[in-house]
């Protein structure tokens, strides 16, 4: 390589990202050049931080650095909702936009035999069980439209079927295939809004 090891191998740090290719991890690496000896100690502590401090919440799986995420511990959210979800980003978003007032439970991936990821393999047993000790009424799956966001949907719904409450999914004016995060408030507001009853 054209450049002193040490900025090799940060490069090489930068491509691990996703969607980072060649040419941006280079510009990404040489910016890290300009910073002063403050803002990269602030940097490279913050990336330290989060590989330590940053853990699942132990009852909705979204990412916290305390015994439960700041939404678990929200005495001011609807428990009788639960919105089911790919990954932590997707509460996110759907935080984001401020119209869903009541608890998450992350899956932490889709059912996906191709790619070896079973139903064992994903929140789905820890949502069963929080289901029946919570009294939920409603369970909202907010999956992408995708082969494995509608595999994991039917799964949750014939899982639950046996159980009180309603299940609905989010409306799909939504493109096939886009994560959840990639989707503007607005279509993503009235997704949830239109929800559609499957049980």
């Amino acid at each position: 390589m054209f450049y002193p090891k040490s900025l090799n191998k940060l490069i090489e740090s930068f491509k691990k990202l996703p969607g980072i290719g060649d040419k941006t991890a280079e510009r990404m690496a040489l910016s890290v050049l300009q910073f002063d000896k403050e803002s990269t100690d602030v940097f490279a502590q913050a990336i330290s931080d989060v590989n330590e401090k940053i853990k699942k919440c132990p009852l909705c799986h979204h990412l916290t650095e305390e015994d439960k995420c700041y939404i678990c511990k929200d005495k001011n959210r609807n428990d009788d909702i639960l919105c089911i979800v790919e990954e932590p980003k997707d509460v996110i978003s759907l935080e984001k936009i401020g119209a869903f007032k009541g608890r998450y439970h992350v899956l932490g991936g889709l059912i996906s035999p191709s790619d070896g990821i079973n139903p064992e393999d994903i929140n789905i047993s820890s949502l069963v069980d929080r289901i029946k000790n919570k009294k939920i009424k409603e369970v909202i799956i907010a999956l992408k439209s995708s082969i494995e966001g509608e595999t994991t949907a039917l799964y949750i719904s014939k899982v639950l079927s046996g159980l009180d409450l309603k299940i609905s999914k989010i409306a799909y004016g939504l493109p096939i295939g886009v994560d959840i995060e990639y989707i503007d408030a607005l279509t993503l507001e009235r997704a949830l809004e239109d929800r559609i009853d499957i049980s």
